[in-house]
């Protein structure tokens, strides 16, 4: 294991995440399923794996394939469908009426979704690839740049935890919808 690749992609990947998008959606789903942080957290770090793991072949091949204008398109209305998608009111079943295992493994599988989403094409996959093309030792990068997106998100699912039971979830998703469809609308025209 080289231990350099390791602690640089740690180091690199925990700063580039601070108020990144996806910290964004790691408080956004601690706000929506305030009960299921461990099931958060698990869907954050299989899909960060999954997604750093592919990053070096799949980001290169897709580079070949679609144009940056094309994919800041498709990331940009990502962003605005998420944020319109984010003004829907809820109509859960409260707990009490659901089963929680069910409902873990739910919100487990829409975490692994969305984050394997939007890490496409964002800075810290970009500097995935980059890393894996810096060192030869793969595993380690992957290693390294899962712990520091965990480091960043894992505390993030537990702020928002705390923070829904202080504000009415109404407004936590009005704000998230609001920040998503900003960046979704920053994409579209900056880039």
């Amino acid at each position: 294991m080289d231990f350099s690749a390791l602690a640089l992609s740690t180091g690199v990947v925990a700063l580039a995440e601070m108020g990144d998008k996806t910290q964004l959606l790691s408080l956004m789903l601690a706000a929506r399923y305030p009960k299921q942080a461990l099931a958060i957290i698990a869907g954050i770090f299989i899909a960060t794996i999954a997604n750093h793991a592919c990053a070096a072949l799949l980001g290169h091949w897709l580079t070949t394939l679609v144009s940056p204008d094309v994919m800041r398109w498709i990331l940009g209305l990502s962003f605005l469908g998420i944020g319109l998608w984010l003004l829907v009111p809820d109509h859960i079943d409260d707990a009490a009426r659901s089963k929680v295992a069910d409902r873990a493994w739910q919100v487990f599988l829409l975490t692994v979704g969305l984050f394997f989403l939007a890490e496409m094409g964002d800075k810290t996959q970009i500097a995935t690839i980059a890393l894996g093309a810096r060192y030869e030792d793969v595993f380690s990068v992957t290693i390294g740049t899962t712990l520091g997106m965990m480091l960043a998100n894992a505390p993030a699912v537990w702020v928002g935890q705390k923070f829904t039971k202080r504000m009415p979830i109404k407004w936590v998703h009005a704000v998230a919808a609001v920040t998503f469809i900003a960046i979704g609308i920053a994409t579209l025209i900056w880039g």
